[in-house]
């Protein structure tokens, strides 16, 4: 491919602007760290698409599936799934924190640590079934979009998604204005992320800048255990997921390369669900389907989050030579599987959930965060890309498992890649969403 036509694609420029984040902010330090304002500007904006995006596609996905009883089969072994994966992360990161010893010979006296690091961060615990349940319904029709929270926009785009369905021909107006409203909101968002390299470069100057590498060197053990574990639940973990079902995992994550590096630069998966909703439903996903079980899994399924739960409050308890039984790990994975569901796709989620499952734990000092909150920011990349791979994973298999992916398109598109971003110069992929259902009848 001649350098013109590389230049214009958007993964390449994403590359480009991580690479120049990381020499600005190690060369220039104060001037990098001046950048933040560029990555945050770049996530809020996207942030801002994300409710109606959600709402539209699981409104018209609803519709499209017609009968509520294929809806609640897809939910229960969405979350089946879910759980399975947070389950088998926390073990990773467990297995991975016992077997490299990141913490062991620190002999760091739990006394001497600074608790208002903790305090910062601390929201008085996580919050409890039923609080969590009332959390998930707004205040209001327009609240949900206000908060901008996933899970309650998810909440009210079933509730309207049903309630069309109820009504049949009468609300083929409304369906046509949000069909119509989701491809105007598809259009907009492909002119925010043409910023996205912009965003990228800020965001990294910003971390270096305002951490440095060399903050690496003293917790680099601790950084490379955390990404080992990661890559080994990646490749082996949902690689074995991906084989079984008769797809290649290397092939998806190329499928969604560009995504992937806005992840990589942002810290955040949050950028990226209206681009995977789409990609999804173009490999032969059923839009419904993924209508459902993505935005379902930015809130159940932060399986890098999950790692990185049980590797951190391990590394805490080995620095200050705390041994915990077994009886008190497994009480410390049972409370993680409530503190790493319900947070949110973005920077710094992970480190809050860490202080909120500490808070909550007698035997482990919350002070101890103390220990890795300047090097934090290097994990919290890993944490969202493991989290965004596993839920493009999971989304496939559900929807294989509902019968509700076109096989031959899946491996088709895998196969050649993601070829139209390339004609198209990186803007949002031109073709048709999904007819809803009234318009196929009709």
């Amino acid at each position: 491919m001649k350098p013109v036509k590389l230049i214009k694609l958007l993964y390449v420029q994403v590359l480009i602007g991580l690479l120049l984040g990381i020499a600005v902010g190690h060369y220039w330090p104060e001037f990098g760290a001046s950048l933040k304002p560029l990555g945050d500007g770049f996530v809020k904006l996207v942030k801002m698409m994300i409710a109606p995006i959600v709402f539209c596609t699981i409104v018209s996905g609803i519709t499209s599936l017609g009968e509520s009883k294929e809806i609640g089969k897809t939910l229960i072994k969405s979350m089946g799934l879910f759980y399975v994966l947070t389950i088998l992360a926390l073990l990773t990161g467990l297995a991975a924190v016992f077997l490299l010893q990141p913490g062991a010979g620190m002999h760091i006296d739990p006394k001497t640590l600074d608790a208002t690091v903790a305090a910062r961060f601390s929201k008085g615990g996580p919050m409890g079934f039923t609080e969590f349940v009332l959390h998930i319904i707004p205040t209001s029709f327009f609240g949900a979009f206000a908060e901008g929270e996933v899970l309650p926009v998810l909440l009210l785009a079933v509730l309207c998604g049903f309630g069309l369905t109820h009504i049949g021909r009468a609300g083929r107006v409304v369906l046509d204005g949000i069909d119509s409203f989701s491809h105007m909101l598809f259009a907009a968002f492909s002119l925010i992320m043409r910023v996205a390299p912009l965003g990228a470069f800020g965001a990294m100057a910003f971390t270096v800048g305002r951490y440095g590498i060399k903050s690496i060197g003293s917790l680099g053990l601790l950084i490379g255990t955390f990404y080992v574990a990661c890559i080994f639940f990646v490749a082996v973990v949902l690689g074995l997921l991906v084989r079984a079902h008769g797809f290649r995992l290397w092939q998806l994550m190329r499928y969604i390369r560009e995504e992937l590096l806005v992840v990589l630069g942002t810290s955040s998966s949050e950028p990226v669900l209206p681009r995977l909703l789409m990609k999804l439903e173009r490999l032969g996903c059923k839009k419904g389907v993924v209508g459902m079980v993505l935005p379902t899994g930015y809130s159940f399924n932060l399986d890098g989050t999950a790692i990185y739960l049980t590797l951190a409050s391990m590394f805490i308890a080995q620095a200050c030579d705390i041994h915990l039984t077994w009886v008190q790990i497994a009480g410390m994975l049972g409370l993680m599987l409530l503190t790493s569901k319900g947070a949110a796709g973005v920077t710094g989620s992970g480190f809050v959930a860490l202080v909120a499952t500490l808070t909550v734990m007698p035997d482990l000092p919350v002070a101890g965060v103390a220990l890795i909150v300047g090097i934090d920011r290097f994990m919290s990349e890993a944490r969202a890309l493991t989290s965004t791979i596993s839920n493009a994973v999971a989304c496939i298999v559900v929807s294989k498992w509902e019968r509700a992916c076109d096989n031959d398109v899946l491996l088709r598109e895998l196969a050649q890649g993601y070829t139209e971003a390339e004609a198209t110069q990186q803007d949002i992929p031109p073709f048709p969403m999904a007819v809803p259902a009234h318009q196929a009848a009709a």
